[in-house]
């Protein structure tokens, strides 16, 4: 019987890639190249996966941990990550304590409780469209994007309205850790993170003694064999929840707006079938996803397809590529909302970290993009789209002028 001898990554001959600073097309093109020699590339840090197969595979193997952790670990976010009170967040933690917060919270974040919110998003996005519906034109990234989600975290929290610019203050500052400029952005982030701590523990205080209808009570009332989330966790997983449900919506919203833009007959076509939404955000994403990619790195020296990556190897996983791999969907570059794919698309992850806010965002996505459809007609560019730069780990238009037919007057 042979036996195969891995090789050591490292002394592959692979091709290089690296999307930072291409527009969207050239980098889709990168991508297709680099694929198309080999299943790895290398890059600056590391390696990097485009393949959906072993983009799965990566993120489904447990001894790749994911590198949120190398960045919460690196010098510059001592003093955040030490903060006194602050739990390991879920977004970093691995094995049995990991299994362990999953399985507990798995009740409290369900499309049924995502369902729940669904007149809320209703009535949120309605209203920013009334605000800007009668002029026939808007900037969508300030006037729609960015203020739909936080309302309904608001609520899903517990917390009152007239504290959403709080919320959304607290949630830009945070997600500058992936913004790749921490010797600036720290004491923003450290202040944003101790803040909101504060705040989601005086509120945990007040539901243990008054529970109502809201995620805060629900995680209270958890309980499995005696098992209980602690103040900590709590506060940690209410941080989490506003990193899952804010910045990655109103990027995904504005991703998929800006995609509709140059489709005109997808969107007459959701605002005739908005039947099709379900379709329309899982297509959406797939074809321009806010969250393009995301890393891990070995825990331990790992043989994947008989290459050894040493304890230590940065992967890199393109969701992006994954998203548009010719072996896994048919015509990967035509957008279609009336097809459905057997392949989900990949823009949430996979594996112990697919994305625990992905019912809320679904839902979101679901209940905004028809009704924007349907009263914002002939929709079009109204000037450049300014694109947030490429290395943003929650990426998309900065700026998103559209013009679009009016309502007739009453």
């Amino acid at each position: 019987m042979t036996t195969t001898v891995p090789k050591l990554v490292t002394e592959l001959e692979l091709p290089y890639l690296d999307t930072i600073g291409l527009e969207r097309h050239d980098a889709v093109e990168a991508i297709r190249e680099a694929r198309s020699r080999h299943w790895l590339a290398r890059t600056d840090l590391g390696f990097i996966v485009t393949r959906l197969q072993d983009v799965t595979a990566i993120l489904r193997d447990q001894r790749f941990h994911s590198a949120l952790s190398v960045i919460e670990g690196a010098p510059e976010l001592e003093g955040f990550a030490d903060r006194e009170g602050r739990s390991e967040s879920i977004l970093t933690m691995e094995g049995a304590p990991h299994a362990r917060l999953r399985r507990l919270v798995a009740p409290a974040f369900t499309p049924a409780s995502a369902n729940r919110l669904r007149p809320t998003m209703r009535r949120v996005v309605g209203e920013l469209v009334d605000d800007v519906v009668s002029a026939g034109e808007c900037e969508l990234v300030a006037d729609v994007c960015e203020p739909y989600p936080i309302p309904i975290i608001c609520e899903l929290l517990g917390a009152p309205p007239e504290d959403w610019k709080l919320f959304s203050s607290w949630a830009t500052d945070i997600f500058r850790i992936f913004n790749n400029n921490l010797a600036e952005d720290l004491p923003l982030i450290t202040r944003a993170g101790e803040e909101l701590t504060r705040y989601v523990s005086d509120m945990i205080a007040e539901r243990r003694a008054d529970p109502r209808d809201d995620l805060l009570s629900d995680l209270i009332a958890i309980e499995q064999e005696g098992d209980r989330l602690s103040t900590d966790e709590m506060a940690m997983l209410a941080e989490a929840v506003l990193m899952a449900g804010t910045d990655t919506t109103r990027n995904q919203l504005a991703c998929s707006v800006a995609l509709f833009s140059e489709h005109p007959d997808q969107w007459a076509l959701l605002a005739e079938q908005p039947e099709l939404a379900p379709r329309a955000v899982e297509e959406s994403m797939r074809y321009l996803g806010a969250v393009r990619g995301t890393a891990r790195f070995a825990s331990e020296d790992i043989v994947y397809r008989d290459v050894l990556f040493p304890q230590g190897t940065l992967v890199a996983t393109s969701l992006a590529g994954a998203n548009r791999d010719p072996e896994a969907f048919d015509d990967p570059d035509v957008f279609d909302i009336t097809r459905e794919r057997a392949t989900a698309q990949m823009t949430f992850g996979a594996g112990i970290h697919f994305c625990m806010g992905a019912a809320l965002a679904r839902a979101e996505l679901q209940e905004a993009l028809p009704l924007l459809a349907r009263r914002m007609p002939d929709l079009s560019q109204a000037g450049e789209i300014e694109w947030k730069p490429s290395n943003f780990g929650i990426w998309g238009p900065a700026l998103l002028p559209i013009r679009f037919t009016p309502p007739e007057p009453a």
